[in-house]
């Protein structure tokens, strides 16, 4: 596992060119792609309960219908802190003009403990607990793509933007598997321990 997260983490940091998305192309964890398109304004999604340096705050998720496609794509603009109250919903407006988009490839996050019940609430924009693709598509009349991109750190009408790879580190995977295995010998001595006793 540290293996795989460490493969994970280089491919965050080396990718540097940007791929022009194409439907239908095979896409990798972090990869950087562009896409054309426009922002769907009217429906967005907001991530809850996501924190940055100690603060609870949201994601803003905008889709991006893409030029000479009916589909979309999720774009995550970045974060933003929680108000006074859940009802202060910063401004997250953004123009529908044409425009190309640029960032990382990433995967709708997923829950130590998904509870059941919709993620999603009943206005627009829609805050969402860690939603499923299918559950943002049932509120959306067009196809949309089951991963995110994240929006470049330079791109205009973006939020806080401090990606990085939602993972353990890969020492500390190592250090799980240095106490397994100290738990598994420290078992199995024990058992060679008792049962030379009952022969006894």
């Amino acid at each position: 596992r540290a293996q795989q997260k460490l493969a994970v983490q280089d491919a965050f940091d080396s990718e540097t060119r940007f791929t022009r998305f194409v439907h239908g192309m095979d896409v990798r964890p972090y990869q950087r792609l562009s896409a054309e398109g426009v922002f769907d304004a009217d429906h967005q999604f907001l991530l809850d309960n996501v924190v940055q340096h100690g603060q609870v705050g949201f994601y803003v998720w905008t889709p991006l219908r893409l030029e000479g496609s009916n589909a979309a794509i999720l774009i995550n603009r970045g974060w933003f802190p929680l108000g006074p109250t859940r009802g202060d919903i910063p401004p997250i407006e953004v123009d529908e003009r044409p425009r190309e988009i640029s960032g990382l490839l990433d995967r709708l996050p997923e829950p130590g403990l998904r509870l059941s019940g919709s993620g999603l609430s009943a206005e627009w924009p829609r805050v969402a607990v860690y939603p499923r693709i299918d559950e943002l598509r049932a509120v959306l009349d067009y196809p949309l793509y089951d991963y995110l991109l994240l929006l470049d750190a330079g791109a205009d009408d973006g939020f806080v933007r401090d990606w990085r790879p939602q993972l353990l580190p890969p020492r500390r995977h190592v250090g799980y598997a240095v106490q397994w295995f100290a738990f598994a010998t420290a078992v199995l001595a024990l058992f060679l321990i008792l049962s030379f006793k009952r022969e006894s």
